[in-house]
């Protein structure tokens, strides 16, 4: 099957870039939003992006308004009718996300792909919500999504091996390298990084070190572009926290086991770059 048109389910943080690779990939590129006020911020936020691309030369202005050209927005489901493949990336709720796939499959072409964008929800189980599990798999992207090459492919138990197949190609076409990953919580990245982003949290809370010195050490000492409480910020502290959440339900490992600090600072509203305040105050 080719693809022509790419939906977007949800523009937000990932959603956004989501949709805007596609569109400079040169997709008829349709995102969803359920309001004016958050489609607004969303494409906002991609137009931001592409004219500070201009600005430090990363693009051409004729690059820029041919994505734009090729980028809709819109409130309404109904409008994703056309579309030959669908990618949510709406809140990290399994019932949210369900509800949405559902809804959206029963407009679509039997033919059209179905993928979620989800860090750390069983793929299977979010399949087991429509009626043709077998064109639904994970696509997971990670932030800033226009900068970031690598996408997981998660092929649950009812996937085909020819949409997996689809997946890595469509994720080829728009500039991305993928791999393919186990429906388990987590898939590679976040098995690897959030354990490692919680042991941060714990080494704060034992005054092991000052949140400068510890990301000071992981940035100088390890190498890393950014330490584990500026990536937190970054992420965004509930994004994590309930990733955290699910993987610790998942295998009952203290090591998946979001410490004290981080769930009283994610009920304090303190989420990171995205509310101004995390770890640091920006």
């Amino acid at each position: 099957m080719k693809v022509r048109t790419v939906g977007v389910l949800g523009c937000g943080l990932m959603g956004s870039g989501i949709a805007q690779v596609c569109a400079q990939a040169g997709y008829e590129t349709i995102v969803r939003e359920v309001d004016d006020f958050q489609l607004q911020n969303g494409i906002g936020r991609i137009e931001k992006f592409l004219d500070d691309g201009v600005e430090r030369n990363k693009i051409t202005i004729t690059s820029r308004d041919e994505t734009l050209i090729k980028l809709k927005g819109t409130t309404e489901l109904e409008d994703l009718r056309s579309c030959d493949l669908v990618i949510e990336a709406i809140v990290e709720r399994i019932e949210d996300k369900k509800c949405v796939l559902q809804a959206v499959e029963e407009i679509l072409s039997e033919q059209a792909l179905l993928f979620s964008n989800t860090s750390s929800l069983c793929i299977t189980e979010l399949a087991t919500a429509i009626k043709r599990p077998d064109r639904f798999a994970g696509l997971h992207f990670f932030s800033p999504v226009p900068v970031m090459r690598l996408v997981e492919v998660i092929r649950g138990l009812l996937t085909s091996a020819e949409t997996a197949r689809s997946a890595v190609t469509f994720a080829r076409s728009i500039g991305k390298e993928s791999i393919i990953a186990p429906d388990r919580p987590g898939f590679i990245v976040n098995r690897l990084l959030i354990p490692y982003l919680l042991s941060a949290v714990r080494a704060y809370e034992a005054q092991i070190g000052t949140l400068e010195d510890i990301d000071k050490s992981m940035t100088l000492g390890c190498g890393h572009p950014m330490g584990p409480f500026e990536l937190l910020d970054f992420v965004g502290l509930d994004t994590t926290y309930y990733i955290a959440t699910i993987m610790y339900e998942e295998f009952r490992d203290s090591a998946y086991a979001p410490p004290p600090l981080l769930k009283r600072m994610v009920l304090a509203g303190r989420l990171g770059r995205k509310t101004g305040e995390g770890f640091f105050t920006y």
